[in-house]
């Protein structure tokens, strides 16, 4: 339990380009995990350490999560490094969903963005615990003030200021340390040694005030602390426990301040990843028992206890699959048999590995509490392993539905091979990445969050597999639906001598409001039999797979059935699944089918001299503005506009803005297409049909 109080498990998420992949390469160094650093897009050609794909390196963008562990002050840290940019947003839901707490780092010039609102829902779906650490306090237009604003409006964080900036922009020479009420500075050729020294006579007033301001905010979740105040006897340690409690209780988020690229303020928040972040055994998890009809269990963080381990990501590497996995309960040893609930096959465990970024380090075993890798175990993301002869299931975690689809096609039989291995991991690996095989065109289809998520795993192929493929055009993930209600009334008959099929089916369909299908049984007196029901829904379920206006699949349909009647020998679960498609293809197109397609969340961002550029190239592709906010000297629009709309907008907005604005989207909700872009589709899937 000891070797519990030091470990935590922290994940360092944020909006893209605020800096994560270089504050943990500096959490590395000052932890001595690598002797020498790099930075994201470095002129030595090497790339940040955490950013270990050949694509990451060229591109400065994370793709993957990325893990380790390092020992800072005789605590041991697992650390993952997760993507900013929404398209890889699963790979942040996959950490997230084993990690203790996570550091949520804001750009001091970008402030509260787009994606930080998403990773930020993210860490409340989880009741992740988190510090917020304010970056790039030497950028020209630093306003770290701003951002602890943003913070508590934008994000509704009840959060307090843990340090004050010495200076800003290129003055920015250190923090002031509001608990010790110390001035931080880091002076050597990388920062490493941390001084203090008394605070500069300018900033003593405020940093007065501003402690008064984190006394407060503490003292609501410490009588202790609140005796202090009123006694004038408040310590150092009262201070962190009132702070680590409300941390805890995710009702308080200390902000830390800092600049990662020039190596200042990177060792004080390592401290308060100690101080305020739980360990394993602070944290409530929960585990479904299949035997007991999935009633909730909490699970102990006891290496004693018996194993309970949850497998959240997998990757295909040379010597086979790698699966990551988190120790809740219990400990593992190679040579341990476990037993996979999904499978329900035993296991024995060969190698057990500490991953660092694309290196590993073998070890003998690891306690509850603890992130590691297996080799060579056959399982997919999320499966639970357990101690043979319990029979536990972890919750699952949140998978989003693919928005955009793209046709491949291998150049020769070699890369159609290679093409299928390929695919068959990366749909493995990352469950927001589909693929099927369209029947009617016979051609690949993959389906992924956005452009970039698809153009990565097309190039991967590429140069992972050396598979020649040429993608067609992408194509929106568009869904159908009905807007009127339609009484129907089928009967399915076929008599081919001997017993034959018969079923009849009656009812209505209607709109649902909310969700995407539900089925009624309204048939009274046994007009059709109770075993027949179920078959009947089946056959509406399966009608639903694809709609008969553009053959996409439909959705927010609430199907009724009220009447029925069955034959004694004809009648059978086949009939009646037959009769309910063929009720549903009846009376389709009279319900008034309509066409829905992706809404996107947008959010672009830019110099203030390109603002009307960006206004007019939303309104051209049918987006309709949120909201607008200018600051000093650069603005950002948020806006819904049609994912159809926004193919290509990446090359534009360069070019609308000399390459000086950036934009960021997420799927937001499904919308209804106006009625002229309606019968285009219409007719441009009759003729792809038709081909």
């Amino acid at each position: 339990m000891e070797t519990l109080e030091r470990m935590r498990n922290i994940g360092i998420s944020a909006h893209i380009d605020s800096g994560k992949t270089t504050l943990t390469e500096r959490m590395l160094f000052y932890c001595k995990k690598i002797h020498a650093i790099h930075e994201v897009r470095g002129k030595d050609g090497v790339g940040a350490t955490m950013d270990s794909m050949e694509l990451e390196r060229e591109r400065g963008i994370t793709i993957a999560s990325a893990a380790t562990n390092v020992t800072w002050k005789d605590y041991n840290i697992n650390v993952i490094d997760t993507p900013g940019h929404v398209d890889f947003t699963i790979e942040v839901e996959r950490a997230l969903r084993v990690l203790d707490g996570a550091i949520l780092v804001l750009c001091s010039v970008g402030g509260v963005q787009s994606q930080s609102i998403t990773v930020d829902r993210q860490l409340k779906r989880y009741h992740v615990p988190r510090l917020a650490f304010i970056n790039k306090c030497d950028r020209t237009g630093a306003d770290p003030y701003r951002v602890f604003r943003q913070l508590k409006e934008k994000l509704g964080h009840n959060a307090v200021l843990m340090q004050l900036p010495i200076g800003l922009e290129g003055k920015f020479e250190g923090v002031v340390d509001l608990v010790k009420m110390k001035a931080l500075y880091f002076q050597g050729d990388n920062g490493e040694s941390v001084v203090e020294e008394e605070i500069p006579s300018h900033l003593a007033e405020e940093a007065a005030a501003r402690r008064e301001e984190l006394l407060d905010a503490a003292s609501m979740f410490c009588d202790e602390l609140m005796e202090a105040i009123m006694e004038e006897t408040v310590t150092e340690a009262l201070i962190y426990k009132a702070v680590r409690k409300g941390t805890l209780a995710r009702e308080l988020t200390p902000v830390f301040l800092g600049s990662a690229y020039r190596n200042k303020g990177v060792q004080p928040l390592l401290d308060a990843v100690l101080d305020y972040l739980p360990n394993p055994a602070e944290v409530e998890n929960i585990a479904l028992d299949l035997d007991t009809n999935e009633a909730k269990v909490v699970l102990k963080a006891d290496p004693a206890a018996p194993l309970v381990a949850l497998a959240f990501k997998l990757e295909e590497g040379q010597y086979g699959q790698l699966t990551y996995i988190r120790i809740y309960q219990g400990s593992l040893r190679k040579g341990d048999e476990v037993y996979n609930t999904r499978s329900r096959k035993k296991i024995k465990i060969g190698r057990l590995i500490r991953m660092h970024s694309d290196s590993m380090e073998d070890i003998q075993g690891a306690p509850a509490g603890d992130i590691v890798a297996l080799f060579g175990v056959d399982c997919t993301s999320g499966d639970t392993f357990v101690r043979p002869g319990l029979n536990y299931s972890m919750t699952s975690m949140y998978v989003p539905n693919t928005v955009i689809s793209l046709s491949l096609k291998a150049a020769d039989k070699k890369s159609e091979d290679n093409m299928s291995k390929a695919l068959n991991r990366f749909t493995k690996e990352d469950p927001t990445f589909r693929t099927y095989v369209d029947p009617e065109s016979n051609e690949t289809i993959i389906q992924g969050m956005g452009e970039l998520h698809l153009d990565v795993y097309v190039e991967r192929m590429r140069r992972e597999y050396k598979a020649t493929v040429e993608t067609g055009q992408p194509q929106v993930a568009y869904r159908e639906t009905i807007s009127s209600r339609v009484d129907f009334d089928y009967t399915h008959k076929k008599q081919t001598g001997g017993s034959g099929q018969y079923a009849r089916v009656a009812g209505y369909i209607e709109p649902l409001e909310e969700g995407e299908y539900e089925f009624v049984n309204e048939v009274k007196g046994g007009s059709i039999p109770t075993e027949y029901i179920p078959s009947c829904d089946k056959g509406f379920h399966s009608a639903l797979v694809k709609g008969l206006l553009i053959g996409f699949p439909v959705t927010g349909v609430k199907v009724v059935v009220n009447d029925g009647t069955s034959h004694s020998v004809d009648s059978s679960d086949m009939a009646f699944q037959l009769a309910a498609v063929g009720a549903f293809k009846e009376v389709y197109r009279k319900a008034g089918p309509k066409i829905l397609e992706p809404i996107m969340r947008v959010t672009v961002e830019a110099p203030t001299e390109f603002q009307g550029n960006i206004f007019g190239s939303i309104n051209q592709r049918r987006g309709v503005i949120i909201s607008a906010q200018e600051e000093v000297s650069f603005f950002s629009v948020d806006a819904e506009v049609p994912l159809s709309e926004m193919f290509g907008y990446s090359t534009v907005l360069r070019s609308l803005t000399q390459g000086k604005a950036e934009f960021s989207m997420e799927f937001l909700k499904y919308g209804r297409v106006p009625v002229s872009i309606t019968e285009e589709l219409v007719e441009a899937f009759s003729k792809t049909r038709k081909n």
